[in-house]
């Protein structure tokens, strides 16, 4: 999808990319076998064009997704998908709250493995491990995920990053991510009803009395996330390209979604759902 996209480009919305699309110009090749001052009416020079266009071509074979979301909007970076789809990292982080927030652990998930992070246990290996990818996919995580991330460790993550946030609000799915995955019939089992705060708790639950089955909790549940947005990503790019018309954009398989190495002790669930308003164990 991404090479049959011109929204990147300067000046170039919707409308006109639809208008290109009518004239069967479909690739950046295309557009720039045929620019002419008419086929882009705006001031911009028309060699800047053809720049941007060598440029597009260059970065997708060299495969630099970053190039390509800075360009795109939020809701529309979902085009990048697809073709980076090979090396992309869905991440989540779970925190001691959100104020001043202090990460507890990551979860990250390529489709392949998943990999986890304890705080106190080898949480600075996700500074290396997410080099490995160019592209990452989060939800919320522009605004949450990414600079908690960033100011915990003191890094910069140059990723392409969709995050899925507003491209599922784009499709007219609002909410949190646990809202939205059971708006497309995505069930969690025994982690339905335990959502951020509760990850807190878990962690201070673990905290405060050493049972491992509330970590254990913890990050089944922040696996869960992560493997919930593989399933998410494919379910939007999908219904975003069946509303495109272009020969040979072919649907996504649903992913077949790994077994994760832990599984949430419903006992310590109960436990601290019955104490008093979630305050105390």
């Amino acid at each position: 999808m991404l090479q049959h996209t011109f929204c990147h480009l300067y000046n170039i919305g919707a409308k006109k990319e639809q208008a290109f699309w009518e004239k069967n110009i479909i690739t950046w090749q295309d557009l720039s076998d045929c620019i002419t001052a008419d086929t882009l009416k705006n001031k911009k020079p028309l060699y800047s064009y053809t720049e941007e266009l060598a440029n597009s071509i260059r970065h997708f074979a060299d495969g630099n997704a970053a190039y390509f979301a800075e360009r795109l909007k939020p809701g529309d970076a979902w085009r990048m998908f697809a073709d980076f789809r090979h090396a992309t990292a869905y991440v989540d982080i779970e925190t001691t709250g959100l104020e001043n927030p202090e990460i507890t652990t990551i979860s990250l998930y390529d489709g392949a493995r998943i990999r986890y992070y304890v705080n106190g246990q080898n949480l600075d290996q996700f500074q290396d491990d997410i080099t490995d990818y160019p592209l990452i996919v989060t939800y919320n995580g522009k605004t949450f995920d990414v600079p908690v991330i960033e100011r915990f460790f003191n890094i910069k993550l140059a990723q392409a990053h969709i995050d899925l946030r507003y491209v599922l609000k784009s499709l007219g799915y609002a909410g949190g991510l646990k809202s939205c995955e059971k708006q497309l019939g995505i069930s969690r089992g025994d982690l339905d009803g335990v959502d951020g705060f509760f990850a807190v708790l878990l962690w201070n639950f673990w905290r405060e009395t050493g049972n491992t089955r509330a970590l254990e909790t913890l990050l089944a549940y922040n696996i869960e996330d992560v493997i919930n947005l593989e399933k998410l990503m494919i379910m939007a790019f999908n219904q975003k390209i069946r509303d495109i018309p272009l020969p040979g954009l072919n649907l996504l398989p649903a992913p077949v979604s790994p077994a994760s190495p832990f599984l949430p002790d419903p006992d310590i669930i109960a436990r601290i759902k019955n104490t008093s308003r979630f305050q105390r164990f």
